[in-house]
């Protein structure tokens, strides 16, 4: 709390904004004036929220999981996290917090919590994950009625895009006034994005953060979520990060670059020598990610529009095969110097929570390194062309059963997580089947 009462009174803070990452990624917290936030020094929480869905409601078993008189947890801020909120009309600070219980444990059911847990088993092995994330999204017309169909939002020109402008420099000034501001923001809060591109979608980009700590850059992710939205509102349109938020354009995804460092040597045990690309612990920790992603597809699709994302195209990871420089595999090493050596997960969409896509893709990895997993052979062509059919899940219903079948992953990730992870996602999963889609009154209304 030093930390935190040095910084806020540093630079003048009148509000802050006290937050936390809920299941579905997206910020939960309370806002405080700054005397009454140090007078708390943190606050506590009720713990439901950890288990509500994206509907605001909470899934059937959550009595089992956590406590009937809905007790609060307490927050214990990381100073780490601290930033201005730039679009603020007042100084106001934003920090993220981590869950504990009441015995001064970090909550099981957290996020945050669940990647530390992932993290702590690397550390045990003397080793530090390095993350890199690559974030989709889309800035979309303001849509104030859910019935209607998304349109791209309009640029300088007053025109929509309506062809493939993957790379476009002059696609990407179309929104110039939005990324100026975009960057502003970000270099406000000092979050360490690299490059952005437009991606082949209309008014689809792609942003991409400097590797780094596994923890800082899920933080990262997480504010960046919010700044985007923030910007976009203040030019007069939305942005998505749903994994398929239209019908005829690309999925988002939220791709993963990750690599383990030594803590003794900091030297990358990925990296293989002269006579061998890669070496043996970078095979068994991609055989675990081979092994393991099926199970754990549900964490990199965890919404019921996340699997429309899955559909037999060249940029979409429908197998779980893998290559160099092959973006038709769902698991791809880029060609790179060997202190670069890393393996990109392209499985999560870029409406996934970042600390359990994150932590889960980690989980998956660490469990090829204490199984000795062997990957298949890399491939060196289309993917799709040795095999045509969709590997993957094809439904939020389907992924949840694969990791209630996987106590492998249930163990690392926290039995009692898992099952309030399975409990939230089947009561979103059934709310969705309640609601009867414009396509079927389309074509059954008077046809059957």
């Amino acid at each position: 709390m030093e930390a935190v009462e040095r910084f806020l009174k540093e630079n003048g803070i009148t509000e802050v904004e006290s937050t936390l990452p809920d299941m579905t990624g997206n910020a939960r917290g309370k806002f405080y004036p700054t005397k009454k936030y140090l007078a708390e020094k943190g606050g506590k929480i009720p713990e439901t929220l950890l288990v509500q869905t994206v509907t605001g409601e909470w899934a059937d078993n959550h009595y089992d999981i956590v406590d009937p008189a809905d007790r609060d947890m307490v927050l214990v801020p990381d100073a780490n996290t601290l930033r201005l909120v730039p679009w603020a009309d007042e100084p106001t600070a934003q920090v993220i917090n981590d869950c504990y219980t009441s015995d001064g444990q970090l909550h099981p059911l957290s996020s945050r919590s669940v990647l530390r847990r992932v993290l702590k088993l690397y550390e045990k092995k003397g080793l530090r994950p390095v993350i890199a994330p690559e974030v989709e999204f889309y800035l979309i017309q303001k849509n104030t009625d859910p019935d209607y169909e998304l349109k791209p939002a309009t640029g300088r020109s007053g025109r929509r895009e309506t062809a493939r402008q993957s790379y476009g420099i002059d696609a990407v000034n179309e929104f110039n006034p939005v990324i100026d501001t975009l960057y502003s923001y970000c270099e406000a809060q000092g979050l360490d994005v690299d490059t952005l591109i437009h991606e082949s979608g209309a008014a689809q980009m792609e942003i991409n953060f400097l590797h780094g700590d596994a923890l800082d850059l899920a933080d990262q992710v997480f504010v960046f979520k919010r700044t985007l939205r923030e910007t976009a509102m203040k030019h007069n349109m939305y942005a998505t990060f749903m994994a398929k938020p239209m019908q005829h354009e690309p999925g988002s995804a939220m791709h993963i670059h990750q690599s383990l460092i030594d803590i003794k040597t900091g030297e990358n045990i990925f990296a293989g020598d002269k006579e061998n690309e890669f070496s043996e612990k970078f095979y068994h920790y991609l055989g675990g990610l081979q092994k393991y992603t099926p199970q754990a597809i549900s964490f990199y699709a965890p919404n019921v529009n996340s699997y429309r994302r899955f559909a037999p195209d060249i940029a979409a990871p429908v197998n779980f095969k893998w290559g160099i420089d092959n973006r038709t595999t769902g698991l791809r090493v880029p060609i790179a110097p060997l202190a670069a050596t890393r393996i990109e997960n392209r499985f999560p969409g870029s409406d996934c929570n970042p600390y359990l896509a994150i932590a889960a893709s980690l989980a998956c990895g660490y469990l090829g390194l204490e199984q000795g997993c062997t990957p298949s052979k890399p491939v060196t062509d289309l993917a799709a062309d040795e095999d045509e059919t969709v590997e993957v899940a094809r439904s939020l219903g389907e992924g949840l059963g694969l990791l209630e079948e996987c106590p492998e992953l249930g163990e690392i990730m926290g039995t009692e997580f898992v099952e309030a992870y399975l409990g939230v996602k089947r009561a979103e999963f059934e709310t969705f089947h309640e609601v009867i889609s414009s396509w079927e009154r389309e074509y059954l209304l008077l046809t059957v």
